[in-house]
């Protein structure tokens, strides 16, 4: 899909709208949710089921905690599934509830075809559906970040970065 970001208008698409698995682009959501919902510098504590998920893994152990902003670099430069389901605890309390927020700030993005179980955007289904979305809504969603989203700034801060180091609080 190419896209005017200004205006929103596809330009061009092929197989714009057939629904696939979004991968770790989900994380794009699960980042601009938790820069609107959350606060840089909230400390955030690894759950069990955060430390054990699979390859690509920041590393972390149950009970360390880290600062919500260090877990926002770690998703989107370096793709950790770990800090993915970290975040989307703290944030939503559950995976699943923050998998309903993530829906719901879909729609309102104006997404018909996308459907989040995850924060990291590993496969998955459940009795409403498979992990999908289309290439003209992840256009979209990406446009919301960029664009609208009170916190593009913050986003793309983060997205632009080369590099970040940090440590456990």
């Amino acid at each position: 899909v190419l896209m005017d970001a200004d205006s929103g208008r596809i330009l061009f698409a092929k197989n714009g709208q057939e629904e696939r698995p979004m991968a770790s682009t989900t994380k794009i959501m699960t980042c601009i949710l938790a820069l609107e919902l959350g606060e840089p510098e909230e400390k955030v504590t690894v759950s069990k089921e955060a430390a054990v998920q699979p390859q690509v893994k920041l590393g972390m152990r149950e009970g360390q905690t880290f600062y919500l902003k260090d877990l926002l670099y770690s998703l989107m430069l370096e793709s950790h599934n770990d800090s993915a389901v970290a975040i989307a605890e703290h944030v939503g309390g559950s995976v699943k509830e923050f998998a309903k927020m993530m829906n719901e700030k879909a729609a309102e993005i104006g997404c018909q075809k996308t459907y989040f179980i995850t924060p990291n955007g590993l496969d998955a289904s459940d009795e409403n559906g498979k992990h999908t979305t289309t290439a003209e809504e992840l256009a979209k969603i990406m446009r919301y970040c960029i664009q609208i989203s009170p916190q593009k700034e913050s986003f793309l801060k983060i997205t632009q970065t080369q590099s970040h180091a940090f440590t456990d609080v």
